[in-house]
């Protein structure tokens, strides 16, 4: 039966393909294919595993005490049955056999299918073996894990004809799990929970796949293999579609490919509005090998590294000065000579690390972590880590040009600090013969306190860089990963504005740079807005690049910024936006 999920558009475009539904505590289960000649060798392995776990159960079972409780022995049995049944491990071999599934894969795809089942039993005592289940399969997944010698080599879907398109259905993903996806085999995301700015949304859209996010039901009402529908567009997901439904589908993905096709070919065209100003278009970046994808879309810059990314996955170890200094002079050789914007580890609220510091333990249950310990916040309560990442970043701009950015900072005491700490870590470097050069410090501005006491922090910094995801959410009082209020996030909201217009006209008038990082950036309906804010440097993922060249130089920035008083005085911007913005481009639409 067709059916459809309704959720937030947060990245264009069609995407087609079967669903593979990853539960929430198993989403860091490796996703790979193996080669048809290891399919058997694959089935094995998976065996193995099974019978590994079946081993350590019969001895706990033999070992128990004779005054035990009967229930435990009762339990072992069930878990014993369960390994053994067909359902579990026979149906897994066949995700193997099927679809070149890694041995974790196909075991995960196939509790996802049974763990329907029991959901759906009316039975109690039945229903609630699903949590006897998960405990088995988790048993046979750290069994794999302990045996990854084992593995096969992984390889791409594009080694099977035919391989059927894959669209990844989850809870939610953690930012250091899109990560691991990002270079995966998933051409689509869909979660139930998240918004436009939530990470699922921004790794997506720097991935350039369709996505949606906050749909609350779709990974309980989307079963494991269906055929799925993304529309990114209209934030829709049709599940299991008619025929007539799926071909015109197809012909908007082919139309899209097109769309893609064309703009590509703007990638060395100098980004001009029609009235001759110059725009920058620097790329975000969340690991030094986005610099090459960077450089092919055609940025002139790097304008935000975010380096926490370097920090997860590492099993509770953080990265060291050294590690860290390769990263960053990789990102740096690879811009040749191009600007790169390194952004100090950004941390806490929405994506926290493995390891927890005494600190992050004392607020890890606090209510609202986006506005604990996190960022700068967090930098300067760990006065090592902060030294041995601004030690790499100074050692990396003898490769490149380099600029340091600072997130979430509020208070000029914070700026002190930074500039003190940062004055120690250039004799720690040059008492060890390190080479640096001068490296511009700029900060973010993402909190309401830093945009309304701007011209005081332009005294001690040479840039600024607005994050809107952030200045929305904590202009609005709105947390932007929380569906439930997620339509209340209004980036075109007055205030918004106001505080976006106000930090671009300041930083322009004391001769300092100003760029914006966050998503309004790669949007391009905001590009004509901050154009006529007088904005002249632009940062974004890679992928957005080419819609947002095409806009401007279909732009005239005078004429725009004629517009700009009306718009920002008026109590329904985007009506001002969609009518008058539109006319101060002045018939241009025929420019390619």
């Amino acid at each position: 039966m067709s059916f459809q999920v309704f959720g937030i558009a947060v990245s264009r475009g069609v995407a087609i393909g079967r669903a593979v539904l990853v539960a929430s505590s198993r989403v860091d289960v490796a996703h790979y294919f193996v080669a048809p000649d290891q399919i058997q060798a694959e089935i094995a392995r998976l065996l193995r595993g099974r019978d590994a776990v079946v081993q350590e159960l019969e001895t706990l079972k033999d070992e128990l005490p004779d005054d035990a409780p009967h229930e435990l022995a009762a339990l072992l049995d069930v878990h014993l049955m369960l390994l053994h049944d067909e359902a579990l491990t026979g149906s897994a071999s066949q995700w193997i056999v099927d679809r070149h599934y890694n041995a974790e894969w196909a075991l995960s795809a196939q509790l996802e299918v049974l763990a329907r089942q029991f959901d759906e039993m009316e039975d109690d005592y039945l229903r609630e073996r699903k949590a006897d289940l998960e405990q088995v399969v988790e048993r046979v997944l750290g069994a794999l894990a302990q045996a990854q010698g084992d593995a096969p080599a992984p390889v791409t879907p594009r080694d099977f004809a035919g391989e059927d398109p894959l669209l990844l259905v989850a809870a939610d993903i953690a930012p250091a799990d899109m990560i691991q996806f990002k270079r995966s085999v998933f051409r689509g995301f869909i979660t139930d929970i998240g918004g436009k700015t939530s990470h699922t949304a921004i790794v997506a859209r720097s991935m350039d796949i369709p996505a949606v996010v906050g749909t609350r039901e779709a990974s309980r009402l989307i079963m494991q293999d269906d055929w799925v529908i993304i529309d990114g567009d209209a934030g829709t997901v049709i599940v299991n579609p008619s025929p007539i439904v799926l071909e015109e589908y197809r012909f908007r993905q082919r139309q899209s490919e097109l769309e893609r096709a064309r703009l590509a070919r703007l990638r060395h065209t100098p980004a001009v509005t029609l009235d001759g100003e110059h725009v920058e278009l620097h790329a975000n970046i969340e690991m030094p090998v986005d610099a090459e994808a960077a450089v092919v879309a055609g940025a002139t810059g790097v304008g935000l590294f975010r380096t926490e990314f370097l920090f997860m996955n590492r099993d509770g170890e953080l990265p060291s000065e050294e590690e860290q200094f390769l990263a960053y002079k990789a990102a740096v050789e690879a811009m040749k000579g191009m600007p790169v914007t390194i952004r100090t580890v950004d941390v806490g609220a929405d994506k926290p690390l493995d390891r927890l510091t005494v600190n992050e333990l004392r607020h890890e249950h606090v209510l609202n972590p986006a506005m604990g310990l996190r960022a700068i916040r967090w930098s300067l309560a760990e006065p090592s880590m902060f030294r041995q990442q601004l030690r790499a970043i100074y050692r990396a701009s003898a490769f490149g040009k380099v600029r340091l950015l600072v997130p979430m900072v509020a208070h000029l005491s914070e700026v002190r600090q930074i500039t003190e700490t940062i004055r120690k870590v250039q004799q720690q470097l040059t008492d060890a013969g390190h080479a640096f050069t001068r490296v511009e410090l700029g900060v973010m501005i993402e909190i309401p306190a830093a945009a309304v006491m701007l011209p005081l922090l332009l005294r001690h910094v040479d840039f600024v860089s607005i994050g809107t995801n952030d200045l929305i959410q904590y202009t609005l009082a709105i947390d932007r990963a929380d569906e439930a209020v997620a339509h209340l996030y209004d980036p075109w909201h007055p205030a918004v504005l106001q505080l976006i217009s106000q930090s671009i006209a300041q930083a322009r008038a004391a001769g300092k740079g100003v760029s914006v990082c966050g998503e309004m950036a790669g949007d391009p309906d905001f590009t004509e807005l901050l154009l006529a804010m007088g904005l002249r440097s632009f940062s974004m993922h890679p992928s957005q690049i080419p819609a947002v060249k095409q806009r401007l130089l279909r732009s005239d920035a005078q004429r725009l910024a004629g517009v700009l008083p009306r718009l920002l005085e008026s109590e329904d911007p985007r009506a001002v936006a969609e009518k008058e913005l539109a006319v101060a481009k002045g018939g241009v639409a025929a420019v390619h």
